[in-house]
């Protein structure tokens, strides 16, 4: 399946959803990869059909799995791991 939209999500959709929104628009660029919709929003909007991959918090990840593809980080903030997760995830 193609990655056309991704959700990044938290509890409460606030401040991790949005760093994590941001990062993962860095690491899309840093990788080559654009159009792409990249929102972020609450655990309450992961549902079937929100978005072609979610990423959250390696907590959260059965939360996601279930709603579709998703990667969990055990590290919001790592650059790193947000590029090598996006990467197996795009099959670059």
């Amino acid at each position: 399946m193609e990655i056309k939209k991704i959700l990044c999500f938290c509890g409460s959709g606030l401040g991790t959803s949005f760093l994590m929104e941001m990062n993962v628009k860095k690491a899309l660029v840093n990788l080559g990869i654009n159009d792409v919709e990249v929102e972020h929003s609450t655990i309450d909007d992961v549902m079937p059909g929100a978005a072609d991959l979610f990423v959250c918090g390696a907590d959260l990840l059965a939360n996601a799995e279930k709603a579709g593809k998703a990667i969990g980080l055990n590290n919001m903030v790592s650059m790193p791991e947000m590029e090598s997760k996006l990467k197996e995830a795009f099959g670059l």
